[in-house]
């Protein structure tokens, strides 16, 4: 046991790896410099991003995972058909979570064994069910800022009879995410209030505190992880002279990147009556809004937004997001989140109004 490393994180976005800084950030000093971070490339672009995380002082080792989606893996995604029978549907279930554990074995570049705890952002994606299909306990962490709450996918996948279906989970024969799972320790949060159906499992852990916590060294650290030089943005900014400043922040909205293009459009085009417009583009935005917008200044997608927090508070006159949520935001003065009402000019409302009034 004495020989076991300390702690393992499982990230598939900036943002996770973020969150896992943080969480190692507050651990006492004595365990600084333990951890493993796995990035997996199953749906971000990391690009040469491990070669400044590894520099990090409180890591140990960065692993690339080429975690594949159930859609990649025909043995897998034979068992997704959808079956009239109920019966059946229930057998085809039970093979899909069985298969779909056993098909990352040969992918998955790490002994978990061998960590005394496991983190895993975002557990509904493959490593959940192999942790699952190898009875390996492991802690759950919530995708994004609150994400849980705005949708709480464990229900909304599970639909009719999830109380049937969650005591599947618990016996390992299905596999449902945020907390439902056998091996599933605990779901952490940001903030419990708001979410009606939960877990027993879930704890609430506010990233604000964690942020709060950070000295000046801790905060310069997280920044050289992301940021090549963030004197960059500060001076962009400040060359403006007076000007009041509008972040407005993308998100991957409408699969038709050209009506993506014209809703952003839409907004910078509003906005730009009351400051100088920023971007900020969601790292798994795929339209170039460097060369879509070409006089506007963009900042790095790979920046995780609430790095900005380490910027003076209210650096910002307003942030403006669609969906993505904003509470936690320190560097804006005013905190604008449109929602449904903005997204049903620019698709069907059944499109998006299939989740709760976000």
């Amino acid at each position: 046991m004495n020989d076991m490393k300390d702690r393992i994180y499982v990230c598939h976005t900036f943002y996770h790896v973020y969150v896992a800084l943080l969480k190692e950030y507050n651990l006492p000093k004595e365990k600084h410099g333990n951890a493993t971070i796995v990035l997996s490339k199953m749906s971000t672009d990391f690009g040469d991003f491990d070669v400044r995380l590894r520099k990090n002082p409180m890591l140990e080792d960065v692993i690339i995972y080429d975690e594949k989606r159930d859609v990649d893996i025909p043995e897998v995604w034979k068992y997704h058909e959808y079956q009239k029978n109920p019966i059946k549907r229930i057998i085809y279930r039970i093979k899909y979570t069985k298969a779909y554990g056993k098909s990352q074995e040969k992918l998955v570049p790490v002994d978990f064994k061998e960590y005394k705890e496991i983190y895993v952002f975002c557990d509904s994606d493959p490593i959940g069910f192999y942790l699952n299909y190898k009875h390996i306990y492991y802690h759950s962490v919530e995708d994004g800022l609150n994400s849980i709450r705005n949708v709480d996918h464990a229900h909304f996948d599970n639909q009719g009879g999830f109380a049937f279906k969650a005591f599947m989970s618990k016996l390992n024969l299905f596999f449902i995410q945020n907390g439902y799972g056998r091996y599933c320790i605990d779901v952490e949060v940001n903030e419990l209030k708001g979410i009606a159906e939960r877990p027993r499992n879930m704890i609430e852990v506010p990233r604000k505190q964690l942020e709060l916590a950070l000295n000046e060294e801790q905060k310069q650290q997280i920044i050289d992880t992301f940021v090549s030089d963030i004197t960059e943005l500060t001076n962009q900014v400040s060359e403006a002279g007076s000007d009041k400043y509008i972040l407005i922040l993308t998100e991957p909205l409408c699969t038709d990147l050209n009506v993506r293009r014209q809703l952003f459009a839409d907004l910078i085009e509003k906005y730009e009556k009351e400051g100088k417009v920023i971007i900020k583009p969601h790292p798994r935005d795929e339209l170039n809004y460097y060369k879509e917008f070409p006089d506007y200044m963009v900042i790095a997608p790979q920046i995780p937004m609430e790095i900005l927090n380490f910027l003076a508070e209210n650096f910002f006159e307003k942030v403006v997001s669609i969906y993505t949520d904003i509470n936690g935001i320190r560097f804006a003065k005013i905190k604008e989140r449109l929602g449904h009402d903005f997204m049903d000019k620019y698709e069907e409302p059944e499109i998006h109004r299939k989740y709760k009034d976000l």
